[in-house]
């Protein structure tokens, strides 16, 4: 297959071009300046600017952008990059993959499109929230729009929170268990979403390949977790204590209110049912062996 990356440069893209290679894909990444290397084409999403030729003979788009959720506390200004950076690029490949005629369309998503499930565990079926992560989701989803509805094959990855070595909100975890300060957030009886690195690029190849896939996709590991199930597993992987309980005003005088009540005490609870029904397996199905692979 000859396949587009957008975003390839970001904690999932980067494995997700080797693992495409490796499987003897042709993979172009898209690059925000002038193509310096055989495989880069330049592209301007807010200018709406592809380098010409960029989409021929392409079997599918493959669309990783988006600024990082937790990376700055969320005023109006963030929220507007947050959106921007989801839907701008959404719209600009979409519109694309329609002109040139490409058959698939893989767009990344979030597994806070359902909002906080409370106890109950979700599959694709379920509706959305109405909390602003669940609107930014929903946005960042119809972004999409021009390409479903020209008929073009597109798939809504709905990703939960990576395990990764480096990187991502996990790398930014590690130094604190390491440092004896790990302890469940809140209540710890909201659900913590996770899956591994290895299995979110796998499940991003497989849907790639797999042209019965289509709509949303929770790339979510078959096995949930509560926020303190996590905790209790990181402190075993990493041989930490961790006795530490960080209460919900901590939080919020920490990371803002309206962030530290979306992404750290609440959460939701989902199921992979569309992985799962289509054949998926995944490497690292439980905590202890996708910690194991994240601390190494």
């Amino acid at each position: 297959m000859r396949v587009v990356i957008a975003g390839s440069s970001g904690l999932i893209g980067t494995s997700l071009v080797a693992s495409m290679r490796a499987a003897g894909h042709e993979v172009l990444r898209l690059v925000r300046r002038k193509a310096a290397a055989p495989d880069e084409r330049g592209w301007d999403p807010y200018a709406g600017r592809v380098d010409d030729g960029t989409f021929d003979g392409v079997d599918a788009v493959i669309n990783l952008c988006g600024a990082g959720i937790g990376d700055k506390r969320w005023d109006d200004a963030r929220k507007q990059v947050l959106h921007d950076s989801r839907v701008v690029p959404g719209e600009v490949l979409s519109a694309a993959v329609v002109e040139h005629g490409v058959p698939a369309l893989i767009n990344s998503s979030g597994a806070h499109y359902y909002g906080d499930t409370g106890s109950q565990l979700v599959d694709e079926d379920a509706p959305g929230g109405h909390s602003y992560m669940a609107r930014l989701t929903q946005d960042w989803e119809g972004s999409t729009s021009a390409a479903q509805k020209a008929g073009v094959r597109v798939v809504l990855m709905r990703t939960a929170v990576v395990l990764s070595p480096s990187g991502g909100m996990f790398g930014r975890l590690k130094p604190v268990f390491q440092f004896f300060l790990g302890g469940k957030l809140g209540t710890g009886e909201q659900f913590f979403p996770w899956i591994s690195l290895d299995d979110v690029v796998s499940a991003y190849r497989f849907v790639t390949e797999h042209d019965d896939v289509r709509g949303p996709v929770n790339v979510v590991a078959p096995t949930p977790a509560t926020n303190a199930e996590f905790t209790k597993a990181v402190g075993h992987a990493l041989n930490r204590p961790t006795p530490w309980a960080v209460p919900a005003f901590a939080l919020k005088a920490l990371l803002g209110g309206e962030m530290a009540e979306e992404l750290v005490l609440t959460g939701p609870g989902l199921t992979p049912k569309v992985l799962e029904t289509h054949g998926f397996t995944f490497l690292h199905p439980a905590l202890p062996s996708a910690l194991t692979a994240a601390v190494a």
